[in-house]
């Protein structure tokens, strides 16, 4: 009589405390994406064109951690840990959260975060990209190595809260040199943008204090407009520039849009590069077919045109085409079918 008085006491108990649990947990999240790609690539080398299986052509393949705690009064503590993954060979990213490693909190002030988080920048760059920062020919190719700043490690990041469509963003990013007499490596970024129904609007500026005689300077503006009475129509346009102290200046423009029909979307944009005396401009096209609310099939081609002096190159979400250094003048293209899977 007495086991079966204790068994029916745990039994309440764990049936009382399940309830509990669960709705502690319904503040953590696990979600990810999945995505990958058969290419035909052509990066005007001597190989001429390979067959290549790629990950993250439209989004890049990924996994991640958020969650939120109330803390009452309007407050929230949050954090979100993502890191990147291959699914083509199943290797991860060389930082396992290289992707975002933040925690902070949120409320009628807006928001405040500390790690590694996108810049300024970043946030108009993707609010502004006719391909959503996916396929070959979008503005990413703006942060390959040298150029524009995406992500801020060892950072404190402000988001403000939207005054009539108008926000602002300030970050703040640790350089962490303690060699004496040496450039501090530090990062300060400002940003404004402006939503009003269908309008999209944002600027953002960094410096950063890389070398002793001057400070590397980035900038970006940008627009889009989603027509609602043209079913959905959208167009986007950016410009952005990396004036690096001992450098020419890199500079890049984007103009696109895309058009959902049903289950069916198409991209397409146009871009131009241009460093010193060389140039290159490239166009490319996308496609989407909605299998469900999570999974979708595509189709992209990209191309480029390089000036004589131009080894410019063409980035989808995560994998960059171009030709050698030494390749001047040569003209890369690709072509990709694929599946992306969000959960």
């Amino acid at each position: 009589m007495q086991a079966k008085r204790l068994a029916a006491a745990v039994a309440v108990t764990f049936a009382a405390a399940t309830p509990l649990f669960a709705a502690a947990q319904t503040n953590v999240q696990l979600y990810g994406i999945m995505d990958a790609a058969v290419s035909s690539q052509d990066v005007g080398g001597p190989e001429g064109r390979t067959t290549v299986i790629n990950s993250g052509n439209q989004s890049s393949s990924r996994f991640g951690f958020r969650g939120t705690e109330d803390l009452g009064n309007g407050l929230k503590a949050m954090f979100n840990l993502e890191a990147g993954a291959s699914i083509d060979t199943g290797a991860g990213d060389s930082a396992l959260f290289g992707r975002r490693a933040v925690v902070g909190l949120e409320g009628g002030f807006g928001s405040l975060t500390l790690g590694r988080e996108y810049s300024p920048i970043a946030s108009v760059a993707a609010a502004t990209d006719a391909f959503g920062q996916g396929f070959y020919g979008s503005n990413l190719s703006a942060f390959t190595t040298n150029r524009l700043t995406r992500r801020l490690s060892n950072s404190v990041n402000y988001k403000s809260p939207s005054w009539n469509g108008l926000k602002l963003l300030a970050a703040y990013s640790a350089g962490e040199v303690t060699a004496a007499n040496t450039p501090s490596g530090d990062l300060k970024g400002v940003g404004v943008e402006y939503t009003l129904g269908g309008l999209y609007l944002g600027a953002a500026y960094h410096v950063i204090n890389r070398l002793p005689a001057d400070e590397d300077k980035e900038s970006a503006i940008g627009a889009a407009y989603k027509f609602d009475q043209l079913g959905g129509f959208e167009i986007k346009t950016n410009y952005m520039a990396a004036d690096r102290e001992g450098s020419t200046t890199y500079k890049q423009a984007n103009l696109g849009g895309s058009m959902p029909f049903g289950a069916h979307r198409v991209y397409a944009n146009y871009q131009q590069q241009k460093q010193g005396n060389a140039k290159g401009n490239s166009w490319a096209l996308a496609y989407t077919y909605s299998l469900s609310k999570r999974t979708n099939l595509y189709a992209s081609y990209a191309s480029l045109d390089n000036n004589n002096s131009g080894v410019f190159g063409l980035t989808s979400s995560s994998v960059t085409i171009a030709p050698a250094v030494t390749a001047l003048g040569k003209d890369p293209d690709v072509f990709s079918l694929g599946v992306r899977h969000s959960f």
